[in-house]
């Protein structure tokens, strides 16, 4: 009776348990093999893949770096027990968590040794060294100085520099100038801008002798060419010149679409604008003199006047010869002398004039002549002609059933839109200015991805990952279902009465109750439910007494150890010695 109550007062998911744990007992020893391998089996799967994706991320510590330096590094790397990984290209990768840490400890060892040697390589020179080796040192020294300067700028991660001397000649005409070759490794997601690589240039270039800056070539970890090309390209234009024509283009199509864009919306309006820009570099000199003037108005310059007075016989003069030396004949003209000059009257030089004697007077007068001389020097960069295109979308107006279509721009519109950006872009018919606006409807940009798409691209991009996982769960799912599940279920599957174990013997608990036996499925039933006694009703349908039942139940037990001790007496034994055993 005892026995029949503390059954009744146990809780069911203990008596589960129970059942689960002796059944468990009952199975063959191929059976439980199989359960407990199972079991580890899909722990170390679930585990293994928690492991997987708990993977720290590794970060670049050093890239490019050189074999005997990668040695070095990975050694001391070992020695402080941080995890690392080696990479194409000289690349060492760590933990992300301990990329500054690890930096820092190795640059307090001196690691890198050969990633930027500078000056000091000029201390230790060995007694005796050559010429030729002085100049190599003291040419990677520079390479070396100016690679750590460069690797300053913040969007520089690391820089190289490769510096070409020529060889020095005592001719003049030989002199050859040196040549440099940056090479800029620029941080993820940043760039340099034309000052910041101007910059680099000149100071390669200031940071060695007789080094132009047109001989500073900078090109970037992609192989973009950063410096500005001295060459000339096909079109006769450089860079820069280039880029000044995108700008001035980029600019009238601003200007064009910020005056249209408040009328139509923004998305509606593309223009595009050609620009003829006019580069040449012209100077004119011009000199040019007008036609002779009176000389009243005309401004004079020098003026000399000469006179010379003849005295007849009182000088002599002549061509030395007889002709000279005879008297002069009579006067054939008569003489003339100035209006109202009487003989002895003073000429222009103050000399008494006698009356024999003639006057003789030179005048010479030099006038300024006019001359312009005009210097002109045509600048650069002169638009001598735009070509400009614009479309304008359909308007979306409703119509009469309120639904939104595309409705073309009327004439008076589209005139609208010529005078407006003429204005804009500053039209000017004599140097050849077109302009072409075209009203039409745009095609929709946004264009839906339907699921399908959506799923075949993230397939294709996940394709490694999708296998893996894949893989991981048709394990699991086959471990769970295909060996763990069966025996699970046969272990807590309700027992059925008069069943027996594997073995062949009744099923008991772990204190030796029994939980199923030969029997009526009455007997069965009672005491699959732990001995509880049911109240039953006699032949007559009156209640039957509780004694009765209890008595019933008794025999219905007593039958059960009978039909157990018949069966497995070896059994029978075993569970009388541990009630004796027992505290009960």
């Amino acid at each position: 009776m005892a026995d029949l109550a503390e059954q009744n007062a146990t809780p069911v998911w203990r008596t589960r348990l129970n059942d689960a744990s002796d059944r468990f007992k009952s199975l063959p020893n191929n059976k439980k093999i199989l359960f407990l391998v199972a079991l580890a089996a899909l722990f170390s799967v679930i585990v293994g893949a928690a492991v997987l994706n708990r993977q720290p991320s590794y970060k670049i510590l050093f890239s490019n770096i050189a074999d005997r330096d990668g040695g070095q590094v990975t050694a001391a790397l070992q020695q402080m027990n941080i995890p690392y990984q080696l990479g194409d290209g000289g690349t060492v990768s760590v933990p992300a968590d301990k990329v500054y840490d690890a930096r820092l400890r190795l640059a307090a060892q001196g690691l890198p040794k050969a990633g930027g040697v500078g000056f000091e390589l000029m201390d230790n020179q060995k007694f005796g060294i050559s010429q030729f080796a002085e100049q190599v040192n003291y040419q990677r020294a520079i390479e070396g100085e100016l690679a750590r300067t460069i690797e300053a700028i913040g969007s520089v991660e690391s820089a190289r520099i490769h510096i070409a001397i020529p060889k020095q000649s005592v001719f003049v005409r030989d002199q050859q100038q040196p040549t440099a070759s940056v090479m800029l490794n620029l941080f993820r997601g940043r760039t340099m801008d034309q000052g910041q690589v101007a910059g680099i240039v000149h100071l390669v270039s200031s940071a060695v002798p007789n080094l132009p800056v047109k001989n500073v070539t900078v090109v970037d970890q992609d192989g973009n060419m950063l410096s500005k090309l001295s060459d000339k390209d096909t079109a006769g234009m450089d860079q820069t010149q280039l880029g000044y024509v995108r700008q001035v283009e980029d600019g009238y199509v601003k200007r064009i679409e910020s005056i249209l864009e408040p009328i139509f919306g923004q998305g509606n309006i593309h223009a595009q604008v050609t620009a003829n820009v006019d580069f040449s570099e012209v100077e004119q000199t011009s000199e040019s003199y007008r036609p002779n003037s009176t000389p009243n108005p005309s401004a004079t310059r020098s003026q000399q006047i000469v006179e010379r007075l003849g005295s007849g016989a009182a000088n002599a003069g002549g061509v030395p010869g007889a002709l000279s030396n005879q008297p002069p004949s009579g006067a054939s003209a008569p003489i003339t002398l100035p209006p109202g000059a009487a003989p002895g009257t003073a000429t222009l030089s103050g000399q008494a004039m006698g009356q024999s004697g003639a006057l003789e007077r030179d005048i010479t007068t030099n006038y300024e002549v006019d001359k312009t001389i005009q210097h002109t020097k045509m600048p650069q960069g002169v638009v001598k002609r735009l070509s400009a295109a614009v479309v304008v979308n359909y308007r979306k107006m409703p119509d009469k059933n309120g639904e939104v279509k595309p409705t073309p721009l009327t004439a008076q519109e589209i005139q609208q839109i010529n005078n407006l950006v003429k204005e804009t872009m500053g039209y000017n018919s004599q140097r050849g200015d077109t302009l072409n606006v075209v009203n039409a409807a745009f095609a929709d940009a946004a264009v839906p991805v339907t699921m399908q798409e959506k799923v075949t691209d993230y397939l294709s991009n996940n394709a490694s990952s999708l296998i893996k996982y894949a893989l991981l769960t048709i394990a699991v799912l086959y471990l769970l279902f295909g060996v763990v599940r069966p025996i699970v279920k046969d272990l807590v599957k309700p027992v059925e009465p008069g069943k027996k174990g594997a073995d062949g013997r009744p099923l008991t608990d772990a204190g030796g109750r029994l939980l199923a036996v030969a029997g009526d499925d009455e007997g069965g039933a009672a005491a699959a439910a732990g001995g509880k006694a049911a109240a039953g009703t006699n032949a007559d349908g009156t209640p039957e007494n509780p004694k009765d039942a209890q008595m019933r139940q008794y025999n219905l037990n007593l039958e059960a150890a009978r039909e157990l001790v018949k069966s497995d007496p070896r059994m029978a034994a075993q569970i009388i010695k541990e009630w004796i055993s027992s505290d009960e």
